[in-house]
């Protein structure tokens, strides 16, 4: 039984494995990379939203003043608007959130009367759980679903799934949401309609948040179930026709092998690269599922910083939903490289 070659390790510890030091060194100058590229991204895509406000009819010093922004004098309101930090031009602000951004200060909330920190840590957790538990209710849904119609392509089963999938496509995720709580909130009464607590109580219990998530996290992954079973049908259909998966079943493996074994593992590569691009899709399905559900997440805090054109608040949901996006990029890309020895790092 042969040996994997090991290269002496430094300061006298262990040898690593000369394959595992191949294998992060690319995935480490990948990572170093994407990271110095995010710098000029955040910076256009924080500049834009500063840009934005700056051109936007609305006054953010009228919306925060409210009714009492009609009566007042035009000092109050300039004072008013010097408190804020919206006086001087724009570009003068954005370099002013930017830096204190750099030191954990993301200024504050008009709408919310908050640090913008504190508005973003106390949702944060809540749409990161919904996202996470949907995000594998689809990927869990369209593989099974996606295996089960490539096992018999242009049959029955698969006729009525990717029927399905095309019509939940077109479903914006809200109505799916309305007509999950028609069906399992009004008609079936199994599981609660929104929030996070029941009627009643402010506690958080396991067995609550689990019978509150259920639905909403169901109707997230529902929504993106299509995109992931089309793909993995289409991948696993491809690799049933593949020579490899041809010469397995010529000597003599079982069905459940092949498909398993062999055509699974190479239809799931296509699927790898949805992760990232569905960063953007995912994070816009759970902003609309948090409002119908009035799921405590990020999408309120959203509605009411564009509603009250609170840009401070804006500026730092938009950098963090950049961030998810350029995260589930760089998480592609490097699951596709650890799955598929044959692609080359450096050109990523």
């Amino acid at each position: 039984m042969t040996q994997t070659q090991s290269e002496p390790a430094a300061a006298g510890g262990p040898p690593v494995p000369r394959g595992r030091r191949r294998l992060w060194g690319p995935a480490a100058r990948l990572t170093g990379r994407r990271l110095l590229a995010a710098v000029p991204v955040l910076a256009a895509v924080t500049f834009g939203v500063f840009a934005v406000a700056a051109a936007s009819p609305f006054d953010p010093v009228q919306q925060y003043a409210g009714g009492g922004g009609l009566t007042a004098s035009q000092d109050t309101l300039d004072q008013l608007r010097h408190n804020l930090g919206v006086d001087g031009p724009f570009p003068e602000r954005w370099w002013h959130w930017v830096t204190g951004a750099l030191t954990g200060d993301l200024g504050d909330s008009t709408a919310l009367r908050q640090p913008v920190a504190q508005v973003i840590g106390e949702r944060l957790g809540w749409s990161v759980l919904l996202c996470a538990v949907g995000f594998a209710v689809a990927l869990v849904l369209g593989t099974v679903l996606g295996v089960a119609a490539a096992r018999r392509r242009g049959g029955m089963l698969d006729r009525c799934v990717t029927s399905v999938s095309y019509a939940l496509e077109a479903a914006p995720p809200f109505w799916i949401g309305l007509l999950g709580i028609w069906l399992f909130a009004v008609r079936l009464d199994v599981l609660p309609a929104g929030g996070l607590t029941d009627t009643g109580t402010d506690a958080v219990t396991a067995g609550g948040l689990l019978s509150h998530l259920a639905l909403p996290a169901l109707v997230l992954g529902v929504s993106q179930v299509p995109w992931f079973l089309l793909y993995v049908r289409q991948g696993v259909a491809d690799a049933l026709e593949e020579d490899p998966v041809r010469g397995a079943r010529a000597r003599g493996l079982s069905e459940r092998t092949v498909l398993f074994g062999h055509a699974l593992r190479s239809g799931l590569l296509p699927v790898l690269t949805l992760v990232g691009s569905r960063v953007p899709e995912l994070i816009t399905g759970a902003l609309l599922v948090e409002t119908v559900f009035s799921w405590p997440g990020i999408a309120s805090a959203t509605v009411k910083a564009a509603t009250a054109t609170d840009f401070s608040l804006l500026a730092a949901l938009t950098a963090l939903a950049t961030v998810a996006v350029l995260a589930g990029n760089l998480l592609a890309d490097l699951l596709y490289g650890l799955a598929d020895p044959r692609v080359a790092w450096e050109e990523m």
